[in-house]
């Protein structure tokens, strides 16, 4: 099982996350890499049985707009079918960006392994093993 977790972070705490999909992935047996948003393309969907995408809420509850969602948008017609996860953080408000982006991907047909992770600011303890738990979700 190959995994791709891709992720854009700002102040660390979705990047923490993202490690956290990434251990466990690998501690459910998948050959799981991990790529910043800019580094990663849709070219390079197809290669992945699975994929966890991570972005924090920005503005008015939007994905980042100059490096995650072009990424994301370009991804889009690889993702019917597509076993996926999304995981982010926030500082504010209640989490509508997740749902508006999960609404978005089921959509486009993707299929969601589990439900997403969010977290106020710091992922703590919880969060961190809600992420792990969202890792090993996609060699299900």
């Amino acid at each position: 099982m190959k995994t791709a977790i891709v992720y854009w972070s700002g102040t660390g705490n979705t990047e923490a996350m993202a490690q956290a999909v990434l251990n466990g992935a690998r501690s459910a047996g998948a050959e799981a890499e991990l790529f910043t948003s800019d580094a990663f393309n849709a070219a390079m969907a197809d290669a992945y049985d699975t994929i966890a995408f991570g972005c924090p809420s920005m503005g008015a509850e939007q994905l980042e707009e100059d490096e995650f969602e072009p990424m994301l948008e370009a991804c889009k017609s690889k993702l019917a079918g597509k076993r996926i996860a999304l995981f982010g953080s926030y500082g504010w408000g209640d989490g509508e960006w997740m749902r508006s982006w999960k609404e978005q991907c089921t959509e486009l047909g993707a299929v969601l392994t589990t439900e997403p992770v969010i977290c106020n600011e710091a992922p703590d303890d919880e969060a961190i093993a809600a992420c792990e738990a969202l890792g090993k979700s996609l060699t299900e």
